[in-house]
């Protein structure tokens, strides 16, 4: 059991490096070029991913939300979440406005089709 254990816990290590490798964005790699750091993850099976994960990254979160699996990288989103973006706000109070100011008129309009119809039922009960 333990054999197994000093083959699979570098195997685990290399195969984490890779994936993270490959996730991280070319802005991102350190020192070196991403095709560079995946060459040497695999190519120096224990010592390539420790010196990526200790020196290939950088490790700071990225600003503006961007993630590793953030696949265009030329399209930078200014805000992580619609509740953050102030026009996106601004645009829904403005929907919310006119929503009122449509069901203000509906209102309306149903108030003054109840009047007609009972004036229209007072005038035919009248007549009789």
């Amino acid at each position: 059991m333990l054999r197994a254990l000093i083959y699979l816990l570098p195997l685990a290590l290399t195969i984490f490096a890779f994936i993270d490798c490959l996730n991280t964005p070319e802005d991102e790699a350190r020192h070196l070029p991403k095709i560079a750091w995946v060459f040497i993850i695999l190519l120096f099976w224990i010592v390539g991913p420790i010196v990526w994960l200790a020196a290939g990254k950088v490790r700071q979160p990225p600003a503006g939300g961007r993630t590793p699996s953030e696949w265009h990288r030329n399209h930078r989103q200014q805000w992580v979440a619609p509740d953050d973006n102030p026009d996106f706000l601004k645009s829904l109070k403005e929907e919310n406005k006119k929503d009122e100011a449509l069901l203000k008129d509906w209102e309306a309009d149903l108030r003054r089709r109840e009047e007609e119809l009972k004036r229209r039922e007072n005038g035919t009960e009248e007549a009789s």
